[in-house]
């Protein structure tokens, strides 16, 4: 068992202290075995000087039948316990033939850990079906998530069952249940050991809301919490026991509203402190909570954290998150709404070169979020700073079928509702034409994963519109999707996601690259386990079959993030290359060191339309960590 990180394959993900002296991180890395390439992650404990490192899951052993992805978490820091957490551990089975000598537990458990020695009580015995356990914060397992037995095509359905345990008691109760697709039902977040209940989202109206619920004989349920906008989507938490202050959701803006009224006052007197950097955000806390760490930030400055101390008022900057944009001119972002097709209004966010704050005419992006069920939100983006850098006006549009507006919003989903999503993208592009912000021969589309689906398929469903395209390991093909999706334990959701019938074909711009007019350049890693490279290589097959202009460059090592600086400035400044040279806009020193790059790629990059080079794919349903055995995964 990998206890570090050289970065070959294995990287850190994370870390946090246990103490002053002793930390806990999450390791990670892609492993190409027979075939396919899999995703792994274990816990570590380990000095802040780096040494004795120590795994904190389950000790391997040659006889056990299969492997997991991952080792488990962290579910309880136990702060009054030195060097001794909670985890929820994977349990693997032994196979040793003529011997009792077997493991014979398989599942998810939990046991108490001590971080410096191994040594390890068990609080939880493993069961097979679960996925989660949550404690109060204090060191009491107090509700269970299970989601029945695995079996080789994925889960039955997607509902996850919650369980819970009164106070003082063993006994496991029904607590409630939460459908993955249709958002229905109860999912608990949260405990508070005081108040006796449970945090956790349910719809309301529509939309997403903070509930309550007692744990206990009673099971009695408040609404706490509900937005007649925008989903509520996040608990504000603070100390190491993770106290429950405040709720968050997202309208034009983030919002917090605090239910603990000492911390309201507060963040209104840090925000008048800090009267430029209005996403301001506790992140930490001292236990008696008397010195806190907090980080402000804004379109135009990427964050700063502060160390405040209450006995004496004093806010004091600590750090930068990227210092290397100290002293840049940086855009500010608009919070927009433009019509749709069909007279529904969307929301989106514009960013306009620094400096120009009524521009006429100049070149364009409409760059879609990923997701689809996702958002985007206010705030420093360092893509469409970038953009915005080098002249271009940027429109990041929250399309239908995005997360945080409600059940209306969302319809069916990107993929099932492509037409809808996609249509209101390229109401964007019209919009910002018909503003006289862009030149309709300078309009060009940018988009990430699902965003580089939806840039592809916006050159099919409105050919020309956009005059360049640049998709960043865009899905392609759903019928591929749903083949490549059947090795994972999320297959059956993932298709039940995507679902049957015309739109299969119709939403597919592989299967129309015929109708698509413009040059096309897309990026892609080839250790991508989100969104398998083969996607961009059929599109890239059928490009080119079809006689259009089209280029696709590899990451060779790199996964869906591209998490690599280098590639992540090489995929930039050729992007830039590319919308300017097809768009006919004039050049400058930063664009002559890519003139080319792209002969150095140009052996590397060819297209593969091949069935039997599909890998298992795995496009974003969620799945428990506990994932056990021969091709579970995992997407921490």
């Amino acid at each position: 068992m990998a206890t570090g990180a050289d970065g070959d394959p294995w990287e850190i993900n994370w870390c946090e202290f246990d103490s002053n002296t002793r930390l806990v991180c999450t390791i990670s890395a892609l492993v190409e075995t027979t075939g396919y390439i899999i995703p792994f992650s274990r816990r570590v404990a380990v000095n802040r000087d780096g040494s004795d490192p120590l795994a904190l899951g389950q000790r391997q052993s040659a006889y056990q039948l299969g492997f997991s992805t991952s080792d488990g978490r962290i579910i309880d820091w136990l702060p009054d316990a030195a060097d001794e957490v909670l985890m929820a551990r994977v349990f693997i089975p032994e196979g040793r033939a003529a011997t009792r000598m077997n493991r014979t537990e398989e599942g998810l458990g939990v046991v108490r850990v001590n971080i410096r020695t191994g040594e390890d009580d068990r609080v939880e015995n493993p069961r097979d079906s679960v996925g989660n356990y949550m404690t109060d914060g204090h060191g009491n397992v107090r509700i269970m998530a299970s989601q029945g037995r695995r079996g080789a095509t994925g889960y039955a359905d997607d509902t996850v069952r919650f369980y819970y345990r009164r106070s003082g008691e063993n006994e496991w109760l029904d607590l409630d249940s939460y459908n993955t697709s249709t958002r229905g039902g109860f999912l608990p977040v949260a405990v508070d050991r005081d108040l006796n209940a449970a945090y956790g989202y349910s719809r309301h109206n529509g939309r997403m809301a903070l509930y309550r619920v007692t744990l206990d004989a009673g099971l009695e349920r408040e609404l706490v919490y509900a937005n007649d906008e925008v989903d509520v989507d996040g608990l504000v938490r603070i100390g190491p026991y993770d106290r429950v202050i405040g709720v968050s959701f997202a309208d034009d803006y983030r919002q917090i509203e605090y239910f603990d009224p000492d911390y309201a006052a507060l963040s209104q007197a840090l925000s008048q402190a800090l009267p430029n950097l209005p996403s301001l955000t506790i992140v930490d806390s001292t236990a008696d909570e008397q010195i806190l760490l907090i980080l402000a930030s804004s379109d135009t400055d990427p964050g700063r954290y502060y160390v405040f101390r209450r006995a004496d008022n004093a806010l004091n900057e600590i750090m930068v998150v990227r210092p290397e944009l100290e002293g840049a001119a940086l855009a500010e972002v608009r919070p927009v709404r433009y019509p749709a097709a069909d007279g529904t209004m969307v929301p989106g966010y514009l960013t306009l070169p620094p400096g120009q704050d009524n521009p006429r005419g100049i070149p364009a992006i409409v760059m879609p979020h990923g997701g689809p069920s996702a958002r985007d939100e206010w705030g420093f983006d360092w893509l469409s700073q970038y953009f915005a850098n080098r002249g271009y006006a940027v429109l990041q549009p929250n399309y239908r079928g995005s997360e945080g507006y409600g059940d209306e919003w969302f319809v069916e989903n990107g993929f099932r509702s492509w037409e809808l999503a996609v249509g209101d993208i390229t109401a964007g592009g019209r919009w910002l034409v018909s503003e006289g912000i862009a030149d309709p021969a300078h309009l060009a589309i940018f988009g990430w994963s699902y965003g580089g689906y939806a840039a592809l398929q916006s050159g099919v469903l409105d050919p020309g519109l956009f005059r360049a395209i640049v998709a960043v390991a865009p899905v392609t093909d759903l019928q591929l999707l749903k083949t490549q999706a059947r090795l994972w334990y999320s297959g059956a959701n993932t298709r039940e996601f995507i679902g049957e019938g015309p739109h299969i074909r119709q939403g597919s711009p592989a299967q129309n690259a015929e109708r698509i007019e413009v040059p096309v350049l897309m990026f892609h890693g080839d250790r991508d386990i989100n969104v398998d490279i083969d996607q961009a290589r059929r599109m890239q097959s059928r490009l080119e079959s079809a006689g259009r202009e089209t280029r696709l460059i590899e990451f060779d090592g790199l996964d869906h993030s591209l998490r690599e600086s280098d590639a992540r400035a090489e995929m930039l400044e050729r992007s830039d290359y590319f919308l300017r040279t097809a768009m006919g806009l004039p050049m400058d020193g930063s664009t002559d060191r890519v003139r080319y790059q792209a002969e150095e790629r140009a052996g590397s990059n060819a297209g593969s339309d091949s069935e039997e080079a599909e890998r298992p794919v795995f496009p974003g349903a969620a799945v428990p960590e506990d994932s056990v055995g021969p091709g579970a995964v995992t997407d921490e």
